[in-house]
């Protein structure tokens, strides 16, 4: 059994325009999972499902074999989920120790040192740290709160291939060492090579195109 899993889910903003069209999959720990698809085609929709940010029109979101439901969707969010975004979404007046020890049920000086930060990196403003820096920070802050999935929205967007690669090759290890769930939504064909399993958006449709 899945840690996390859709069965038959649909969802749309008006009848005629179906955003997620029956989709079924599974989500295990330790893998890693990439979302592939253009601008339009449903994964961010998806993505937004599975976190419990949104309830299906039809069929079911279930963590653990137990069905989501509109009443558990913040104790879903807060316990079960962590979300990393294109645009890191820390708080821009603390330093990496502080944006990580907000949800943090483990120390956040070792994780953060583990990703690559120093110690002085990691108790500077996170604003003065470069793009790459800040997206470890916010996968720091995924992997302390002892959540066991990981929902990445764009993580590599903002950042230039070689460290892209580097952000990437961070997700890999978490799903490995700290047997998290990680799924990525990305349009970027170099993500998906590093993961386990890739899985195509087209038209709300999800298809399973590769897998390790």
């Amino acid at each position: 059994m899945g840690v996390l899993e859709v069965k038959n889910v649909s969802y749309y903003y008006s009848k005629d325009r179906m955003v997620v069209d029956d989709v079924s999959e599974i989500f295990e720990r330790g893998k890693m999972y990439v979302i592939l698809g253009p601008s339009g085609c449903g994964k961010t929709t998806l993505l937004s499902l599975l976190g419990g940010l949104d309830l299906p029109k039809a069929g079911q979101v279930l963590f653990e074999g137990q069905e989501v439901r509109k009443k558990e969707l913040e104790e879903h969010r807060r316990s079960h989920i962590s979300f990393v975004f294109q645009n890191y979404n820390l708080i821009d007046y603390m330093t990496p120790v502080e944006n990580v020890e907000l949800t943090a049920r483990q120390e956040a000086l070792p994780i953060l040192e583990k990703l690559g930060l120093s110690r002085e990196e990691a108790k500077r403003n996170v604003l003065k740290l470069s793009g790459g820096q800040q997206q470890r920070v916010a996968i720091a802050r995924a992997l302390a709160s002892g959540n066991p999935v990981i929902l990445a929205d764009e993580p590599t967007g903002n950042l230039d291939e070689d460290m892209a690669k580097e952000i990437t090759g961070i997700f890999q290890e978490a799903a490995k060492e700290y047997d998290k769930c990680v799924v990525i939504v990305s349009h970027s064909n170099e993500v998906a090579k590093q993961a386990d399993v890739v899985l195509e958006m087209d038209h709300g449709k999800l298809n399973r195109v590769e897998a390790k």
